[in-house]
């Protein structure tokens, strides 16, 4: 498969409509009120928060990651998280997915950040394999859980 030509850019609140309709696709949730929250607080916000697009050459909307520069919860030095990464289905293995990682992390490490940590479904596969395959592995901490309703 070759490689789509991508602009990366940071993301806009009129990004907003193909940013949700993207995620609403892939997840099969409508939930355009948090990516608008997200928009708010990440689009053109402090340089720890990061929230990036990749269009095609023909301005469609590729994919999208969002993330944070966050320190010493737990007792952690400050690193870069990753709260969301999605590619366009037809997009995925050309590399799409891979700029987008890539970029945010060139980002955090201009805010003098070494580490890159996400939460992942221990389900979902394919997630797991793209972050592996971007040279992650299992980290510091070890997420507990309890429902309490």
């Amino acid at each position: 498969m070759s490689k789509p030509l991508l602009h990366l850019r940071a993301a806009e609140p009129a990004d907003l409509a193909a940013i949700s309709g993207l995620d609403a696709r892939l997840t099969g949730s409508a939930k355009t009120a948090y990516w608008q929250g997200m928009l708010e607080r990440y689009a053109g916000g402090p340089p720890e928060r990061q929230f990036l697009v990749a269009e095609t050459a023909q301005g469609t909307l590729a994919g999208f990651v969002a993330g944070e520069v966050r320190a010493w919860e737990f007792g952690q030095p400050p690193a870069g998280w990753i709260f969301a990464i999605e590619v366009d289905p037809k997009l995925r293995l050309g590399g799409v997915g891979s700029a987008l990682f890539e970029a945010l992390a060139e980002r955090f490490r201009a805010q003098g950040v070494d580490r890159l940590r996400t939460l992942v479904d221990r389900k979902d596969h394919s997630i797991l394999a793209f972050f592996r395959a971007q040279g992650m592995t299992a980290g510091p901490s070890l997420q507990l859980d309890r429902a309490i309703g």
